[in-house]
């Protein structure tokens, strides 16, 4: 089921990653992933439990153990580097669980976000994300705690916006959503998209994330089992009746 997927020769990939293998100490969750995504492109990785898809984003983001492999980005071996580094680079990284301050007020959240920026820049970053994220404005002053889960997932995904980055990770951003809310975080993670975001995603509601994507991965056992465009996996009914099935 495996196809293979070559870069486009005139666009250098935004990330490539080649030969990848590492996990959590000693104990081994990747083995040997190789995935790009292009400037601009919305990519989501797909597969069960326990695959290696969160992972795979920790490691991209500095928060796993890195055993071998190179991670590329923007033509610069970034393997291993810190987080501070990365934020740095223009990558920012938004994980499923603990992504919000609960006993800080949505402001305050948002400024955690841009801590190293001057005044003037997050004056502007939180109106840029109030705008992104509407629901939030009227929130703003409220604890994080009294947040939806919904508002909750916006919140963590402006957080991570507020440094204005270039390249988007998120892990799982609809999980445990209601369906409005799921629709509503998917579309304005597609927004951005449009608005010139590279993004690459893990979500287990397969259908949703990939109906807006450009290409998907499928994982499984800590490798990528198959990989195509967004459209191919949708169509391809003996890999509708596998993700149908991990998305339950």
């Amino acid at each position: 089921m495996m196809t293979d997927m070559t870069t486009d020769t005139d666009v250098k990939p935004v990330l490539e990653v080649n030969g990848l293998e590492g996990g959590y100490g000693s104990v081994q969750i990747l083995n040997g992933i190789d995935l790009w995504v292009g400037p601009g492109e919305f990519v989501t990785i797909i597969g069960p439990n326990g695959c290696g898809k969160s992972t795979f984003l920790k490691m991209i983001f500095g928060l796993a153990t890195h055993y071998r492999g190179t991670v590329v980005h923007n033509d610069t071996d970034v393997s291993g580097w810190r987080t501070d580094r990365l934020v740095a680079r223009g990558i920012a990284y938004v994980p499923q669980v603990d992504n919000v301050f609960p006993s800080l007020t949505v402001r305050e959240n948002m400024q955690m976000g841009g801590i190293r920026l001057s005044s003037g820049k997050l004056t502007v970053g939180i109106e840029r994300v109030c705008w992104t994220f509407p629901d939030l404005e009227p929130r703003i002053s409220d604890l994080a705690a009294s947040l939806s889960g919904g508002e909750r997932q916006m919140l963590a995904i402006s957080r991570a916006l507020i440094s204005n980055p270039s390249f988007l990770l998120l892990d799982e951003p609809t999980a445990a959503l209601s369906p409005i809310y799921q629709h509503q975080i998917m579309d304005c993670i597609d927004s951005l998209r449009n608005d010139g975001m590279t993004v690459l995603l893990v979500e287990q509601n397969a259908r949703l994330s990939l109906a807006r994507s450009d290409r998907g991965y499928i994982f499984s056992g800590g490798k990528i089992v198959h990989t195509g465009s967004a459209d191919s996996i949708l169509d391809d009914p003996n890999i509708a009746a596998y993700f149908l099935g991990i998305q339950e």
